[in-house]
């Protein structure tokens, strides 16, 4: 699933093409794109509108749309955006016509992107006040306000930092290599963690964001940049899909682990596993 790096690295691609252009036409070929709302009608309020600004917010791209409208776009697990391709791109399920001629695709295979169309900057706020805490790189993402989120909470660190409503942005590959950077066990407690541990969990989550987004996000499956190409962040990953492998820092071997349903990577001598609760 493309995680905050992915969605800035398209934002950024994508902001100098739409930014200032107009949506001449707008095909919503699946109608599950926008549920709950009808395809037609968004189709219909989008025809027209000029885009002012892209924005993103977590692992939402916003489109800043005139009238004070906002399209958010969420890729999920397979949605890509496709700036003038070649060729009109299987899956694809969005087309958006731009009044200098060009074309961007959103493209699918397994159809889990959305498209919401919210009517005010009041509407934008009450639905992101309900879904994501606080975003890396803002002023309120600090090691007190993760602590204060994790405090009395037993569930695995790891699926804490997954928590969108916690932490925004954050998935699978950058919770493992945030751990690592910050010499957790993604099985601890969250709410078990030591103050100096909240402080290096938040710099490792900013370290491996920020090498993600420097890297262009990164390509195990159908991440793809708004030209196609993939980003390389892959190439440059300290634990997560090496199992087998020895750690970058030392040797031992990463395993591999399932913690809250999630493939997760670890490397056990330098992220001691948690002692089992005595009695």
């Amino acid at each position: 699933m493309p995680e905050l790096p992915e969605v800035e690295t398209i934002r950024r691609q994508l902001a100098p093409h739409l930014e200032g252009r107009t949506l001449e036409r707008v095909e919503i070929k699946d109608y599950r794109w926008t549920l709950p709302a009808p395809p037609e009608l968004i189709a219909e309020e989008l025809t027209g509108a000029r885009v002012q600004r892209l924005g993103r917010l977590g692992k939402y791209m916003i489109w800043q749309l005139d009238r004070d409208r906002h399209l958010l776009v969420h890729l999920r697990m397979t949605g890509a955006l496709l700036f003038d391709p070649d060729q009109e791109p299987a899956h694809a399920r969005v087309r958006f016509e731009l009044d200098n001629g060009s074309v961007l695709h959103y493209v699918d295979p397994r159809r889990f992107g959305t498209g919401t169309l919210l009517g005010s900057t009041e509407a934008l706020n009450s639905y992101f006040a309900s879904r994501l805490g606080a975003e890396p790189f803002t002023p309120q993402f600090t090691a007190a306000y993760l602590r204060d989120q994790a405090r009395g909470r037993t569930a695995p660190v790891k699926s804490f930092i997954l928590d969108q409503r916690r932490i925004a942005g954050v998935g699978n590959i950058y919770a493992d290599e945030a751990l690592y950077r910050a010499r957790i066990h993604p099985l601890r407690p969250a709410g078990e963690l030591k103050p100096a541990q909240w402080q290096a969990l938040k710099d490792g989550i900013e370290a491996a964001l920020l090498a993600g987004i420097d890297a262009k996000g990164a390509s195990i499956d159908d991440y793809r940049h708004i030209d196609g190409a993939r980003g390389s962040f892959q190439d440059l990953f300290l634990v997560h899909t090496r199992a087998g492998e020895p750690c970058p820092s030392c040797g031992h071997e990463i395993r591999k682990l399932v913690v809250g349903g999630r493939g997760t990577y670890v490397c056990e001598r330098c992220q001691p596993r948690p002692r089992p609760r005595t009695r």
